[in-house]
């Protein structure tokens, strides 16, 4: 091996490794983006592999298939990840704007199968390694998980147990020296809303039209930032919306 082979292979064996979930696209590719550009060697994990790869290709990091509804792919995902510095808990989703008297019991559940448990299933599955790296979680929640509001129940409820969730590991992980932040975006144009009406373009699109958005790179600052942040600091929560966006 040359010596500049070797440098290269030991600057790869120390870099923090950073693991992004719901990283094929949106805030998590972003995210996935923005801390490659800080040094962090980064996993990504989604269900679109062949989106992953390209992006992984891109900033030099590795893509993992991952579905965190699903117990037995969070464990083969676990298994392949051999240090985690930085966990960022980004998958996640809306399903339909349907009022709590036509709730479709099937569709809060999916809700909750992937803001809530699957959050809990990728960080216990990697919580030990977190703990030997003295790491860091970041939970990307949403202003859905402060402010409810009609049409929103699934997800509002989604997201203040996904709120709830992120407190209470802050208290029960902070004397093992893990650090815990919640991140909740407000207006952010991405796929989310695409994803949410199923696929209609027209609806989704009416969303963001003739408003003052965020991009997914805005979010991605933060992550950047919060995961720069000295190991004496944890930002607890942070609530970023556009400037016309109150909540």
């Amino acid at each position: 091996m040359t010596e500049q082979a070797h440098k290269q292979a030991h600057e790869q064996a120390t870099k923090k490794v950073a693991v992004v979930t719901g990283a094929s696209s949106g805030i998590g590719a972003a995210s996935a983006r923005a801390l490659a550009a800080d040094g962090w060697h980064v996993i990504l994990g989604a269900r679109r592999l062949e989106r992953m790869q390209a992006i992984a290709q891109e900033i030099g990091g590795e893509a993992i298939a991952l579905d965190v509804s699903d117990q037995g792919s969070v464990d083969a995902f676990a298994e392949q990840v051999q240090r985690c510095d930085l966990l960022v808990n980004n998958a996640g989703g809306a399903i339909g704007l349907d009022a709590v008297a036509d709730a479709n019991v099937e569709e809060w559940q999916r809700m909750y199968e992937i803001n809530v448990l699957g959050t809990l299933r990728v960080s216990k599955a990697l919580l030990p390694k977190l703990r030997e790296a003295n790491g860091h979680i970041i939970n990307m929640s949403s202003v859905a998980g402060i402010a409810p509001y009609a049409g929103g129940a699934g997800y509002n409820a989604a997201k203040f147990g996904l709120s709830a969730m992120t407190k209470v590991m802050r208290i029960e992980l902070a004397e093992q020296h893990l650090r815990i932040s919640e991140i909740n975006p407000g207006r952010v144009e991405t796929d989310f809303s695409l994803v949410r009406f199923r696929g209609d373009q027209q609806q989704a699109e009416k969303v963001y039209a003739d408003k003052l958005n965020l991009r997914a790179e805005d979010i991605a600052e933060a992550v950047r930032w919060i995961a720069a942040c000295p190991a004496h600091m944890n930002i607890d929560r942070m609530v970023i919306t556009p400037q016309d966006q109150v909540i």
